[in-house]
């Protein structure tokens, strides 16, 4: 497009840049939808079950931002706009601990990038600790939304895949208790919104690595710190991921930095963006300045 064809009269595009990625993932072709914006230091953002990247908005536009750090943003396959693989109707589809690590550090070696910091939020703030455990010297931080080692059942997953039932409204309904009663009302249903758009069975699917596969209660003691710095940052209202779960893994993890973010829910990166970039900003300053890794 050039500069003819740009809006005008107030109009604007915003700095995100989207494309597809061919690669091969799990052994299997995909198109995954990536987006980038802003330049130097990679964050790469990861989004939480039945979801998809748009919850990372506000982090893709945020000047302060964008002058450090190349944000990049990536539906996983089945979510957004990344169709599933080719043959997925045969199966039904189940994250993993193994896979979903897997898909990551294939994007990474992709995208060629260069220990990058990585952002995940609940399903993406779980995987967090496993890329801690088993890679920490592939990355320059990691930062945990949400982060719980495990979480106790707390609803029938059944519900959210059955042909009697309104998929999409469904699983907006589970989550929409997770979101803080203060978060400004255009955000909240924004935020449901990417929850009803949801293919059948993959928040269901992504549940399995959350609920089950993904348990790492024995193990996340075994972080150090001291190889990549790791950051947990929970809002207090939660009670998929409570503030009291976040406590007890940062007491778990020598040298972990814990910070409860008041007046946010499990989404805080796109339920109320303004006030968890206040949270944000300090951590991304240490991680660019190479300081110390206080939240």
């Amino acid at each position: 497009m050039s500069a003819a064809d740009m809006p005008t009269g107030g109009a604007g595009f915003e700095p995100i840049v989207g494309r597809y990625l061919r690669l091969s993932l799990l052994g299997k072709p995909h198109r995954l939808y990536v987006e980038a914006s802003g330049q130097g230091i990679p964050l790469l953002c990861l989004h939480t079950a039945g979801a998809d990247g748009r919850q990372f908005r506000a982090l893709q536009t945020d000047a302060r931002i964008l002058e450090r750090f190349r944000v990049i943003v990536f539906d996983m396959p089945a979510h957004g706009k990344s169709s599933p693989p080719p043959g997925w109707q045969r199966h039904e589809y189940r994250l993993s601990s193994a896979d979903y690590m897997q898909m990551i550090l294939s994007l990474c070696e992709a995208l060629e990038l260069e220990r990058p910091v990585v952002m995940g939020c609940s399903i993406g703030g779980r995987i967090v600790l496993h890329l801690a455990l088993d890679h920490p010297q592939r990355f320059r931080a990691l930062i945990g939304l949400q982060s719980g080692a495990h979480v106790d059942p707390y609803y029938d997953l059944e519900w959210l895949h059955r042909p009697d039932v309104h998929g999409g409204e469904v699983c907006a309904g589970i989550v929409s208790g997770l979101i803080a009663p203060n978060a400004p009302e255009t955000e909240r249903w924004e935020t449901l919104w990417h929850y009803m758009q949801g293919g059948p069975g993959v928040f269901k699917g992504d549940l399995h690595f959350y609920k089950i596969d993904g348990d790492v209660r024995d193990r996340v003691a075994r972080i150090d710190t001291s190889r990549c710095p790791l950051y947990l940052l929970s809002g207090e209202y939660d009670y998929s991921c409570t503030p009291e779960d976040t406590r007890a893994l940062g007491e778990l993890i020598a040298g972990a930095q814990v910070k409860i973010m008041p007046g946010l829910g499990h989404f805080p990166m796109s339920e109320d963006p303004e006030r968890f970039l206040g949270h944000l900003h300090p951590v991304l300053d240490r991680i660019a300045s190479g300081g110390p890794s206080r939240a």
